[in-house]
């Protein structure tokens, strides 16, 4: 799993938890929230913005996602991630990334 980096995300006043209407996202040991294009993840009483250090392909991944794949669709900066499996999968370079 690709390495993340952590850093404060400053004046956030929204508390996520699983009834807050974000975007839940499994993230090895932690939950990220989905909020406003970016990833939020609580730690040591503050969110961090929780993003990917860097891409890892997914091998083997024949399944093409898109709009009408069924699986949940999360807006992240510029693009669309796809929640497959416990995980995002972003396209890149004619592949999926795992993230």
């Amino acid at each position: 799993m690709a390495t993340a980096s952590h850093h404060e995300h400053a004046a956030h006043s929204h508390q996520h938890g699983p009834d807050c209407g974000h975007p839940q996202i499994p993230h090895g040991d932690h939950m990220d929230y989905s909020h406003d294009g970016h990833l939020h993840r609580a730690h040591s009483g503050h969110w961090d913005e929780c993003e990917p250090g860097k891409h890892t392909e997914h091998q083997s991944h024949e399944h093409q996602h898109g709009p009408a794949c069924g699986h949940q669709q999360v807006q992240h900066g510029d693009h669309v991630d796809y929640l497959h499996n416990g995980h995002r999968h972003a396209a890149h370079d004619g592949h999926w990334d795992d993230h």
